[in-house]
């Protein structure tokens, strides 16, 4: 397996960041998963710009997809596209478009921002991988007002039932939801079977450790919690 490199640290993302100019940024939607996003690709998934077409590589999904800014500035400091196309963000011409297209961009895994579908298409790739005995996992973020989906219900029931442990999905709760959960976000995944955890969304440790955690035959549910930076 192939650890990821840093090409540049957590410390350059604000500059990245700083460099996607225009309007419709969704800037506080992106912010919120900035954490979550450089913890994963930093520490967890098994992912490179040189094996973008492993078939055995890890899947990060961006469920959330209306805010991908950090997501692009992740993917540039790995050295997935070059930093300069940040610059073109938002523009007619651009790869880096306010919703993120898989076509356009190496290393995204699919084009999202139709709030509800990254879960069950992530469900769908973890029962493919398991037909074929990969040892890849499936990372998929979505948001908290996101879960109010009913494709999300879906989702999560089958994936506890079926024991799909190859699957990992975060919540970035920032508190947008309007109908919340009884008992949490956590809750609404421990009644289904999964394994959980909810840390801070800006405690790198404490997320390292909550992507790591063991979860033999259950996905694993983390919830980080964050406050939205401006």
């Amino acid at each position: 397996m192939i650890a990821p490199v840093s090409i540049l640290g957590y410390a350059d993302l604000g500059r990245l960041m700083d460099l996607q100019l225009g309007d419709e940024k969704h800037t506080p939607s992106a912010t919120s998963t900035l954490d979550v996003i450089w913890v994963l690709y930093d520490r967890v998934l098994r992912v490179a710009p040189e094996r973008t077409t492993d078939p055995d590589r890890d899947r990060f999904l961006l469920s959330k997809g209306h805010g991908p800014m950090a997501y692009y500035a992740v993917l540039a400091a790995k050295g997935f596209m070059d930093v300069d196309t940040l610059r073109s963000f938002g523009r007619y011409d651009s790869p880096l478009g306010h919703h993120p297209d898989r076509n356009l961009v190496a290393g995204i895994e699919i084009s999202s921002g139709s709030l509800g579908h990254g879960l069950g298409l992530a469900v769908g790739l973890c029962l493919g991988l398991r037909a074929r005995q990969s040892p890849a996992r499936v990372f998929c973020l979505v948001g908290d007002a996101e879960l109010e989906e009913g494709s999300n219900h879906e989702a999560i029931a089958y994936a506890g039932r079926t024991g799909l442990d190859r699957l990992v999905c975060v919540v970035v709760d920032n508190r947008s939801s309007s109908l919340g959960w009884p008992g949490g976000l956590r809750s609404r995944f421990a009644i289904e079977g999964w394994s959980t955890a909810t840390v801070d969304g800006r405690d790198h440790d404490g997320l390292e450790r909550a992507f790591k955690a063991e979860h033999p035959r259950r996905p694993h549910a983390v919830v980080a919690e964050v406050e939205p930076k401006s």
